[in-house]
């Protein structure tokens, strides 16, 4: 009896099903980095058309997280993608090495500078931490597969880059954007530093919310004022009330204000009037308790208060009422506590009415010294002590703990002040900055669209850029100030290009160890050697400058910034302002938004919850490439959620994709394209349209690739996987690719399909499956470069399948399984191929139908079908109407035919061939003779 398992083409491939990543992953990696995988795609590149993402800089401050990872991928994918499309795409990757991150890891170790360390040796360790939180960070970060110039990034703390820094401050300076002032910034306590708006977050926070009567000095200025008689109010005091939720900001006071335009009333209550807004009375009296004994005396606009004298309420000074459009009737009383050292507004309108601005706070949380009442103390303990004070002296109407969004230290999560120092800012609107960017925002392509509308709107109501920093780790603001009018030194551009060459020899270090005599000579006397440091939001936002100015693959604009949202007010808006002061252009074309990971329930991801996942985890247990196909699969527009079960349902959909795969390589075994490829104007049908197929997918996909749709890239590759390919053409195919001879038209058509839909797939995968694209690559046969990072897209062959109706064929198909699905679930058979089927069809439809002739069955996958002319429904079949064409119906049922052993099907010329008994008359030609031939399936 012959072997028939023999005479059977089994797929045959090296590639194994099992992935084993954790363990394959980093033997590749080291495969790439001692072949210098990265030098070699440049070396291939050379003379391409370039694109340039630029890598947005983390800070060097501890180990990666899931965060970090998301980003990373995401731009590994893009730079691949890029790559493929035949671009030149660098990628540099950088760190940010300065600023308070930094410094606070220092300060566990050893306390702030002066405790332990001098600042010098602060800033050197600072320095030690930040090099060793680089090479940790690096690590991890090639370990994800992200390729790039690893071995020479960009450092903000590089001297280069800091002296390329100081540069720039003194070109800007040159174009007038920068200037000394007074004005209230945000402040952390904990940092002991002024914040940049990226720095702050709001969170909730419970304040002391008080009600506060300001006296009016002369009753009669107020009868005159709103019409009242001469007398009428008598000896009965009057009181604006101002509602606040920062007691401690009380002793700054120097006016209150109201709203022109709104109605106010003066209420009698008890002994004394209050003053209110009118729409606000209400509420404010049953706030007080006062709502059943009130009387309204008087009725007036705010405008006729303006310039009224109150009493401070417990400080021996008057304060004036003035008038503001900030006035709202959203809460509190409609007249609004105004301290222009400790608000935005309050120092606006200060500035208007030429108020004076004291700032009785210091610089580490406590009130200065000679602040009465609550001099030396804590802000909070100062604020407590003036509410009782209040209270004693009948001041206070009304307090209550009160639950609102403040402004939080990002770093520290503590309550941050506004106070009023002397500070260096970048002006918005004195060179037009401001106009500039949004003139600009507009000219750049925004993904999601809706990041264009965010910016602008930040960008339109930002105050001034505050760039100098109280702190010690940075790049200093190496100016020299004169100590009796406050101006730069005449030749402060001269001076910040000498102050950088030297840090460019020796770093920052070269500035604060300077002796003002070595520059400024005679005049060292009458100038200040600033002490401040830049904002490091300055130190990340000159990078595309500096790139462009020490790489010369970098070139400005780049073509793409990528980050998460929050950059929006960060990275994206401190490039852009840099870039607008010193070339009036924006230093991107474009930039894409990605959201935050957060858990299954949506919420943020945090050491306390518990719900912290490390990539380092994910990687050394499911893979790198695991992961990467998680960051792919997600949209990244929203919040990005992620957790275990996730993560291992997005390894079932990588095994699948494997084994895909893994059936396309182990079914071209035998293969050599340059022998046995079939033309695409000679494939049997079905291989045609498979191909066809593939070349409508892949130009789907290299859109979504240049669209950063990675989503749909993933949901198209995998849709392939399991609708395209494993239950519809390769379950057609395999037929074929088995039973066939191994070298016959037939087989090798169906080969030559396999071909370039794997060359094909392998190329979509490698953005994403890193590791698993190579390893692809190495088993695939006809491969003509070392890598699939040195390929570009595949050329699939043109030549549609139009000779048959493929749509109508395809979905006779599912008509026909659904009837088969029905006769398995009675038992009557086990198998598609256990079935027989017959098609009738009026004439309209017979054509389209019996296109196939008898290699429909090979196509329905069943032992026969049969397609009949027709003019109405035989007795028991069924109408295909899923079709959407009328006048088909279908007849299913079980073979009476012999089973073959060696195709399965159920023939009734199975032993025919004496030879081959328990064979069918097909197989028997398949093995002796020349082989079967296909023209259509």
């Amino acid at each position: 009896m012959p072997d028939y398992k023999q005479t059977v083409n089994l797929p045959q491939t090296a590639f194994s099903m099992k992935a084993d990543l954790a363990q394959r992953e980093p033997k590749m990696l080291a495969e790439w980095e001692q072949g210098d995988l990265y030098g070699r795609i440049r070396a291939a590149s050379r003379g391409r058309p370039r694109f340039v993402l630029l890598d947005g800089p983390p800070y060097a401050n501890g180990p990666i997280h899931l965060g970090h990872a998301l980003d990373k991928i995401l731009k590994d994918i893009i730079v691949k993608s890029r790559q493929l499309d035949g671009f030149d795409a660098p990628y540099v990757p950088g760190w940010d090495g300065h600023g308070l991150p930094i410094e606070q890891q220092v300060e566990k170790k050893h306390g702030r500078p002066g405790q332990k360390l001098d600042a010098a040796a602060f800033r050197a360790a600072c320095r030690a931490f930040a090099n060793e939180q680089v090479n940790l960070q690096r690590v991890d970060f090639k370990r994800l597969g992200v390729l790039g110039d690893w071995e020479h990034p960009y450092l903000t703390m590089d001297s280069r880059y800091e002296a390329h820094q100081i540069r720039v401050l003194g070109r800007i300076i040159a174009n007038g954007h920068v200037y000394q002032g007074v004005k209230p910034v945000h402040w952390c306590f904990d940092c002991r530093s002024a914040l940049a708006e990226a720095e702050v977050e709001y969170e909730d926070h419970t304040s002391a919310a008080i009600d506060v009567a300001f006296r009016v000095r002369d009753n009669r200025d107020l009868e005159a004022r709103i019409a009242a008689a001469p007398g009428s109010l008598g000896a009965t005091p009057a009181d604006i009330v101002i509602w606040t939720t920062t007691p401690w900001s009380l002793p700054a006071n120097q006016a209150v204000a109201l709203n022109a335009d709104f109605d106010y009333v003066l209420v009698a209550a008890g002994a004394r009037n209050l003053i209110l807004a009118r729409q606000l009375a209400p509420q404010c009296l049953t706030r007080y308790g006062l709502e059943a004994d009130t009387a309204v005396r008087a009725t007036f606009k705010g405008q006729a208060l303006e310039g009224l004298k109150v009493a401070h309420p417990f400080q021996d000074y008057d304060v004036p009422v003035i008038l503001g459009e900030h006035v709202t009737a959203e809460a509190g009383t409609g007249a609004v506590h105004t301290a222009p050292a400790h608000g935005q507004e309050d120092f606006a309108i200060g500035r208007r009415y030429h108020l004076p601005v004291p700032n009785p706070t210091g610089n580490d949380g406590r009130f200065l010294p000679d602040t009465p009442l609550v001099g030396g103390m804590k802000l909070e303990e100062g604020g407590k002590l003036i509410v009782e004070t209040l209270r004693a002296n009948g001041a206070l109407i009304h307090d209550e703990p009160y639950v609102h969004s403040y402004p939080h230290c990002w770093r520290h999560h503590s309550p941050v002040v506004f106070r009023t120092t002397p500070q260096w800012f970048i002006s918005m609107d004195r060179k037009g900055l401001r106009e500039q960017a949004l003139r600009d925002i507009r000219g750049v392509k925004w993904t999601p669209a809706w990041g264009e509308q965010r910016i602008t709107g930040m960008i339109a109501d930002r105050p001034d850029w505050c760039i100098s920093r109280q702190r010690t780790w940075g790049v200093p603001l190496a100016m020299f100030v004169h100590k009796r009018t406050g101006e730069l030194h005449p030749r402060t551009g001269e001076l910040l290009e000498a102050v950088a060459e030297r840090v460019e020899r020796a770093g920052i270090e070269a500035w604060f160890s300077l002796d003002p005599a070595e520059l400024l000579g005679n005049e060292a006397d009458d100038y200040e050697k600033l002490k401040d440091v830049m904002d490091v939001w300055a130190d990340s936002g000159v990078s595309f400058d500096y790139m462009a100015a020490v790489r010369p693959e970098f070139s400005m604009p780049v073509d793409l910034y990528i980050e998460g949202s929050d950059q929006h007010r960060g990275w994206f808006q401190s490039s852009l302002l840099m870039s607008e002061a010193l070339y009036g252009q924006a230093p991107y074309r474009g930039v894409v938004t990605h959201g935050f990971t957060v858990d299954e329930k949506g919420r943020k991801m945090s050491k306390s919850l518990g719900n912290v996942i490390p990539p380092q985890k994910v990687v050394g247990s499911l893979g790198a490439d695991v992961l990467r196909l998680w960051v792919a699969a997600t949209d990244y527009a929203n919040e990005m959620s992620v957790s275990d079960a996730l993560l291992n349902r997005t390894a079932d959909a990588y095994r699948r994709i494997r084994n895909t795969v893994r059936f396309l390589l182990g079914n071209l075994h035998g293969f050599d394209p340059a022998r046995d490829l079939v033309h695409a104007a000679e494939m049997v049908a079905l291989d045609r349209w498979a191909v066809s197929r593939a070349a409508q997918l892949q130009a789907e996909i290299v859109e979504a690739y240049r669209e950063y749709s990675f989503h749909h890239v993933y949901h198209k590759v995998h849709n392939f996987c399991i609708v395209d390919l494993s239950a519809l053409y390769l379950d057609i195919v395999r037929d074929r690719l088995y039973t066939t001879p191994a070298r016959s038209h037939a087989r090798r058509s169906a080969q030559s399909a396999l071909f370039h839909i794997a060359h094909a797939m392998v190329r979509w995968l490698a953005p994403v499956l890193a590791f698993t694209a190579e390893e692809i690559w190495r088993h695939l046969p006809g491969v003509t470069e070392d890598s699939v990072f040195l390929a570009q897209w595949h050329a699939l062959p043109e030549g549609a399948a139009h000779d048959v109706d493929w749509n109508a064929l395809l979905q006779l198909k599912r008509d026909v399984l659904r009837e088969l699905e029905k006769l398995r679930e009675a038992q009557q058979i086990g198998a598609p191929l256990d079935a027989e089927v017959d098609i009738y069809c009026v004439p309209a439809q017979y054509d389209r139908f019996s296109a196939l002739g008898a290699e429909l069955r090979f196509l329905l996958i069943t032992s026969e079908a049969r397609v009949h002319k027709v003019s109405a429904p035989p007795a028991g079949a069924v109408a295909a109407t899923e079709t959407g064409r009328e006048g088909v119906w279908l007849q299913v049922s079980a073979s009476s035919h012999p089973k073959c052993v060696r195709c399965w099907h159920h023939r009734a010329d199975v032993g025919v061939d004496p030879a081959y008994a328990e064979a069918c008359g097909r197989c028997a030609g398949n093995i002796a003779g020349p082989g079967e031939e296909r023209r259509f399936a």
